[in-house]
């Protein structure tokens, strides 16, 4: 008899407007696989993530084998390179955060964490966001109430006075736009010298200003062939790659294989995020999401 597929419901959902530029969304994943069953997929390259579970323990490695185990508050860094994952029957929540949001809640230099996998519970740096973990789960599913409670959570996090800085948006406007396409026109469009942008990249970004801006070309190259595998590879490629042999060299490096490699694996948890994503926010994938998070309707 042949296994029951994986049932995965995807939803996203806006953060309050006065904390939509810290987070590109919350969002909850309702996964259901046959009893005994887990489910692999891999993550894009993206921004920083907290995971909360409910349900099956998260497992997750990337492609330095620096992973995790029967976890329930998974930390994913800033991410440049395809996180390996799999999971059982779980609710997730997720919050997606952007650089600024890094900056606000973290704190910690975003280059430290780069492409980092770890539990949360078990990392002094990520002890302050537990108490999340402890209350977001009732006895029984409550969408509303989980939201609300991830909602209240951020905004009621304590005040150290410090400002907002108005470089890591302009930096990150200038980033995911198409046109630019050098770290000389980026230092242009955020108002800044080179040397800073490296410095606040580093700070709160994760990588350098050169690295985002070649992962923005691979994610609109990427996003561009789940939301149409119809296209094939060169029909999704950004304009700003060379030629097809470019591309491949970058997808290696991105997502540790090949294009007909990924092609040909299932992908039943990305892809519906990817669809869901796309049809609701603008963007099909964080890392294309601008300074103030994802375009959806603000609660």
């Amino acid at each position: 008899m042949p296994h029951r597929r994986a049932s995965v419901q995807a939803r996203f959902f806006a953060p309050p407007a006065e904390l939509a530029r810290y987070f590109t969304t919350f969002y909850l994943a309702e996964i259901d696989v046959a009893p005994g069953r887990r489910v692999v997929d891999y993550l894009h390259p993206e921004w920083a993530n907290l995971r909360f579970s409910s349900g099956a323990p998260l497992a997750a490695r990337n492609g330095r084998g620096m992973g995790i185990a029967d976890c329930h508050f998974a930390v994913t860094g800033p991410s440049g390179q395809a996180v390996r994952f799999e999971v059982g029957t779980c609710r997730i929540w997720g919050v997606g955060l952007l650089p600024l949001g890094w900056a606000r809640f973290v704190g910690l230099a975003a280059a430290d964490m780069a492409d980092a996998v770890l539990d949360g519970a078990a990392h002094d740096g990520f002890a302050p966001f537990m108490p999340l973990a402890e209350a977001i789960f009732g006895d029984e599913p409550d969408v509303e109430g989980e939201l609300a409670r991830i909602a209240r959570f951020f905004a009621q996090w304590p005040s150290d006075g410090a400002q907002d800085d108005p470089r890591v948006m302009a930096i990150h406007a200038a980033m995911i736009d198409p046109a630019v396409s050098s770290v000389a026109e980026m230092a242009q469009r955020a108002g800044a010298s080179i040397r800073t942008i490296e410095r606040v990249c580093r700070q709160s970004f994760g990588f350098t200003p050169k690295y985002l801006l070649r992962r923005q070309r691979f994610m609109r190259s990427l996003a561009q062939f789940m939301l149409d595998p119809s296209l094939k590879w060169i029909g999704a490629l950004d304009g700003h790659y060379h030629d097809q042999a470019q591309f491949v060299r970058e997808f290696r490096q991105f997502m540790g294989m090949t294009p007909r490699e990924y092609a040909r694996m299932p992908h039943p948890i990305i892809q519906a995020f990817v669809r869901e994503r796309a049809r609701i926010a603008g963007a099909a994938v964080q890392a294309l999401d601008g300074p103030n998070g994802a375009r959806l309707g603000r609660g």
